[in-house]
């Protein structure tokens, strides 16, 4: 009797465990736990397309007033994958692959779907791609990690229509979140440093693309924040705003040869949905409200799948 007592016992306690650890994994799903602050453990892996479309039919002077345009459209696929490479999950590493098609003079937002390639009024390819490296650098704030990497031009210098900034580019993003108010709340921000190492616009020649050097050495510091609230462990809605900063340095782009810079804010909100135990689901919508010296004010309409396993 003594025995079979003990069993029950261990088997209830064993039994007990094993639905407290179901209950923490249902309350604690993938998007609340691997926000881009959490780093993978070693051997897991990461698989993320963000697929943006940006479109405007505005734009402001070399002030802040701004003017209309004929649309233009710009969508960009960025592909990420990383892995844990440490045994104490503070060093992951990774490879980023961005395509873009962009359309000018009144195209349809949608005509981005084409992949047209004439240089007239689209252009179309694979644009950067970059070398990536995450890391924890504080081994007691696991909330807090940063990502650097390199960002390396890979498309065609040739006149036409713009595709996207050339320039080599070191990139590092800070990101911190915090979650409150018994993980039905989640606040997440970034602090974004990419030093643009380009070519000034006057250096470009008659058959390179002048307007693709707009930047030239330059330093771009978008700083955003998220706020998330978890209708279920699956699912998340949030808002977010950015104030982004483009710093000149060394470029002649703007009228009287002063250095060229920018700025301009963004609102927006999203959801994400946890699929499968691998899969979550992403939607996401910005508009730039304001902005300054040639700087667009469009919608940003977004579509995002991740693979975590």
């Amino acid at each position: 009797m003594k025995i079979t007592t003990r069993i029950l016992t261990v088997g209830l306690a064993i039994g007990a465990i094993a639905f407290g650890n179901a209950q923490e994994e249902e309350t604690k799903s993938n998007i609340q736990t691997f926000t881009p602050s959490k780093l993978l453990k070693k051997g897991q892996w990461d698989i993320k397309t963000f697929n943006g479309l940006y479109t405007q039919t505005k734009k402001t002077d070399e002030g802040s007033k701004s003017g209309t345009i004929p649309r233009e459209n710009f969508f960009t696929s960025t592909n990420e994958v990383y892995t844990g490479i440490s045994e104490t999950s503070r060093i992951n590493v990774g490879l980023i692959v961005q395509v873009r098609s962009n359309t000018f003079n009144g195209s349809k937002a949608l005509s981005v779907g084409k992949l047209k390639n004439d240089r007239i009024n689209s252009r179309f390819g694979v644009s950067q791609i970059a070398p990536s490296i995450r890391i924890q650098p504080f081994k007691n704030i696991g909330n807090f990690s940063v990502t650097s990497s390199l960002w390396i031009p890979v498309f065609k210098d040739a006149p036409g229509v713009f595709l996207d900034q050339r320039s080599l580019a070191w990139e590092n993003k800070f990101f911190y979140d915090r979650t409150f108010g018994g993980n039905k709340w989640q606040l997440f921000t970034e602090a974004d440093f990419k030093f643009n190492f380009g070519d000034s616009l006057a250096d470009a020649d008659s058959d390179e693309n002048g307007g693709e050097r707009f930047a030239g050495d330059s330093l771009f510091l978008p700083l955003s924040v998220f706020l998330s609230y978890f209708p279920s462990s699956k699912s998340t809605v949030f808002i977010n705003a950015q104030q982004a900063f483009l710093i000149g340095f060394d470029n002649e782009f703007a009228v009287g040869g002063e250095n060229f810079s920018q700025r301009f804010t963004s609102l927006g909100l999203g959801a994400k949905y946890q699929l499968t135990r691998v899969t979550n689901l992403e939607a996401s919508y910005s508009n730039i409200v304001t902005g300054h010296n040639l700087q667009g004010l469009g919608q940003t309409f977004s579509l995002g799948a991740r693979f975590l396993f």
